[in-house]
């Protein structure tokens, strides 16, 4: 251990990282863990006060004292209200204008986001039922949580069977996102923040909406009816699509937790932060492509090969330019790479399997774009037509294609390429690949036509690669009928119908 303060810390990311802090009196804060980092901004850290073991945030940089009094303000005003959330025990001014706060650690607890990970079926629902009563319990008392994710919730489990209904305690965190309810808009609020809850949810659970949703108007005194339900259940999609867009459309394209980017007249490089960005300079993508004989596809419009990147073996897919007509026409446009960037990103926030996106490089000269490289992980596994082949059970393995194109449809996401060699069985699940043809949809009426009309495309193109095996189509047939029909809220036997399948 040793004494430093937080502007000293050379910190770049999570992991073992050990200090101590000399705070008011005779006070030591030690870390023995980086929990979190925003660059620039605040540490989390796991350690010990005294003989306690503690969480705290270190504030640093500019206006570092304006952010910690805000998450300070925010956990008193929760404790003055009653609602549940980890003591603080200590908050104090350090050097350079840094602050910290360190509040109780909560033993035997997880963050919603991972114990809603490891549940299924009704025990996801309970956990539901349980976070939308502390969400009525916010705004009961006119408070607001604008930060409102899974991870933002403690999970406790008690002995007294009675706390929360359930066996369990739920404890509020991030005072930082507390915001009192304007009385002009205060409606609408607690239903964007209740919509907002409900979009962390796997689209597939939506069907819980209506439920907890009149649950929560009973614990918060609002009326309910059938048009609120669809209201909210609309607002949930809404709110899901634009999350979703904001991280895969903008974030990834700027240094941020998960990927670190750089920019040069030459080039514009994106990678994943688990590698290095000296792995994916041009020369080396166009070495790994050089070897046309071992390469998995040599065509005019793409170049693809398997490669190994330090441990991780990579697919490289270069997008390449046929002519200076063609060179011309891509100069300005978004390049086919990074569409797959922003989709493979898309689909892993959806929870649809598909390979980790890795990098991105553009080769560019200013602002024209030339040739240009997607690399994902490369996943082993035969596509669903050759597994089909050997399947032991088709009947399971045709359900699961259908829960996957069942689940697109509820996200509003066409894939554009449904041939078989496009899905890939992975560990016995399906996976998408060449992503370069998919688009998301918003939730309004005018694209959710032009994206019903995609999805039927997209449903008769699937179909297609079974038209020699009438035993295999029926088979698959039948589970879509199955799958697009089990859920409430919609009757999409139409889609069905259309795509010749019903």
């Amino acid at each position: 251990m040793h004494e430093m303060t937080p502007l000293l810390l050379d910190i770049t990311g999570p992991g073992s990282q050990s200090f101590s802090l000399a705070l008011a009196g005779e006070c030591v804060f030690e870390c023995f863990e980086v929990v979190r980092i925003v660059p620039k901004r605040r540490l989390v850290c796991r350690g010990r006060l005294g003989d306690r073991a503690v969480y705290a945030k270190i504030f640093i940089g500019k206006n570092a004292s304006h952010y910690a009094l805000r998450d300070k303000a925010g956990v008193e005003a929760l404790t003055q209200a009653g609602i549940v959330t980890p003591d603080l025990l200590l908050a104090h001014a350090l050097d350079d204008g840094a602050y910290i706060l360190i509040y109780a650690a909560i033993e035997g607890a997880q963050n919603a986001e991972q114990v809603w990970q490891h549940l299924e079926g009704q025990a996801r629902f309970a956990l539901m039922q349980q976070l939308v009563q502390t969400v009525a319990q916010h705004h009961r008392a006119g408070l607001l949580q604008t930060d409102l994710y899974f991870k933002n919730f403690l999970v406790q489990k008690t002995a007294d069977q009675k706390t929360a209904g359930q066996g369990e305690l739920i404890y509020t965190l991030d005072g930082d996102g507390i915001r009192w309810l304007s009385p002009l808009f205060k409606k609408r609020q607690k239903l964007h923040n209740l919509a907002t809850l409900f979009s962390k949810m796997d689209v597939l659970d939506d069907v819980w909406i209506a439920e907890l949703y009149g649950q929560y108007c009973a614990q918060s005194g609002m009326k309910t009816s059938p048009e609120a339900e669809a209201e909210i259940w609309y607002l949930t999609q809404r709110i899901r699509h634009q999350v979703t867009k904001n991280y895969a459309v903008k974030k990834v394209f700027r240094t941020c937790t998960d990927v670190k980017v750089t920019r040069s007249f030459n080039a514009y490089t994106a990678v994943a932060n688990a590698f290095k960005t000296e792995d994916f300079a041009i020369a080396r993508l166009d070495s790994a492509l050089a070897k046309r004989d071992q390469n998995l596809k040599n065509g005019n419009t793409c170049t693809i090969a398997r490669a190994q990147v330090g441990e991780a073996s990579v697919v490289i897919k270069r997008y390449n330019i046929k002519n200076f007509w063609h060179g011309l026409n891509r100069a300005f446009r978004v390049s086919r790479a990074a569409k797959s960037w922003v989709n493979a990103h898309w689909l892993m926030m959806s929870g649809i399997a598909t390979p980790k996106p890795v990098a991105l490089v553009e080769a560019r000269l200013g602002r024209l774009r030339r040739q240009a490289y997607f690399v994902s992980e490369y996943i082993a596994g035969p596509d669903v037509s050759q597994y089909f082949n050997v399947a032991t059970d088709k009947a399971l393995a045709a359900r699961k294609v259908a829960a996957l194109f069942y689940k697109l449809y509820l996200l509003r996401i066409s894939h554009g390429d449904c041939k078989a060699s496009n899905i890939r069985m992975v560990n016995d699940e399906p996976a998408l690949i060449d992503l370069d043809s998919m688009h998301a949809y918003a939730a309004n009426w005018f694209a959710e036509i032009c994206f019903e009309r995609r999805h039927v495309k997209d449903l008769k193109r699937l179909m297609k690669n079974w038209a020699h095996d009438p035993d295999m189509l029926a088979l698959l047939k039948h589970a879509f009928v199955q799958k697009y029909n089990e859920q409430y809220p919609f009757d999409r036997s139409v889609i069905l119908d259309r795509a010749g399948i019903q």
